[in-house]
């Protein structure tokens, strides 16, 4: 069962990053022309997720969303993994004092919910996709520098670390070769899940106004555009939302497979 649903999510996962590499290749029309005579039709074999307001094929503007939506949580997800390996190895192998002072710091980031630190964070920067990018990557890298730091503890105290010290391999390079691949692998199965995660937040930013302007396609901000004729045209917001829903679940699925194997 854990196999058929990893090879489904890695499915949807594949359809959806074509979607975000070749939105062209997928969308029948172009996502940003309008057609007031169309406005609001219900999902057909013309329109397959139906129009918006304007007129505005919704398929398409979800298939060339993935690339935004999805590439913010991408990115994102990618610098707080970087970043997070960096300073969660540095805080692992500081003097206890300075360790103990950068984890203080980290702790009380790691208090308030991600959604609310990205939130602060965009009130400060002002809206726009890059201060999204930036928001979401700041709320979810403390959770990379602890886990860094706890494996870099472990791991530079392993046997195989000691033997190439004894071995006279210098610190730096037993450190480079044998602590940080292990670091990074534990790293890599949680940004998967995290992927998903960022997907999310970014989302819930764009709903709030606060990340790309209208008309940009992107499942966020199409999500708050529909909700006032959810009544009458549910398929403007369904949609966007089902593609937020299935791709974070699918990032979710992998990812818990992934470190469920590498814990086993």
């Amino acid at each position: 069962m854990k196999r058929v649903l990893l090879w489904a999510a890695v499915a949807v996962l594949a359809v959806i990053a074509f979607a975000a590499v070749l939105p062209d290749a997928l969308a029948p029309s172009s996502p940003l022309s309008t057609d007031v005579r169309s406005a609001l039709l219900p999902p057909s074999a013309e329109h397959l997720f139906g129009t918006d307001q304007s007129g505005r094929d919704v398929f398409s503007r979800v298939v060339h969303g993935a690339g935004r939506s999805v590439g913010i949580g991408l990115l994102a997800t990618s610098i707080a993994l970087v970043g997070g390996l960096l300073i969660g190895a540095v805080a692992g192998v500081a003097p206890r004092g300075v360790d103990a002072a950068m984890m203080r710091v980290n702790d009380v980031l790691m208090a308030f919910p991600e959604f609310l630190v990205a939130l602060v964070v965009v009130a400060v920067l002002g809206p726009g996709p890059v201060n999204i990018a930036i928001a979401v990557t700041l709320a979810a890298a403390p959770v990379y520098i602890r886990l860094a730091r706890v494996q870099t503890r472990s791991l530079r105290l392993a046997e195989h670390v000691e033997a190439a010290r004894i071995l006279g391999v210098p610190p730096v390079q037993a450190f480079l070769r044998h602590v940080m691949p292990g670091v990074l692998g534990t790293l890599s199965v949680l940004a998967t899940i995290g992927i998903g995660s960022s997907i999310l937040a970014a989302a819930g930013l764009s709903f709030l106004g606060l990340g790309p302007s209208e008309p940009t396609p992107e499942w966020g901000l199409m999500l708050a555009g529909g909700r006032n004729v959810l009544g009458q045209a549910w398929w403007v917001s369904v949609f966007p939302g089902i593609a937020i829903t299935v791709t974070v679940v699918a990032a979710t699925v992998v990812g818990r497979v992934l470190r469920s194997g590498r814990t086993s």
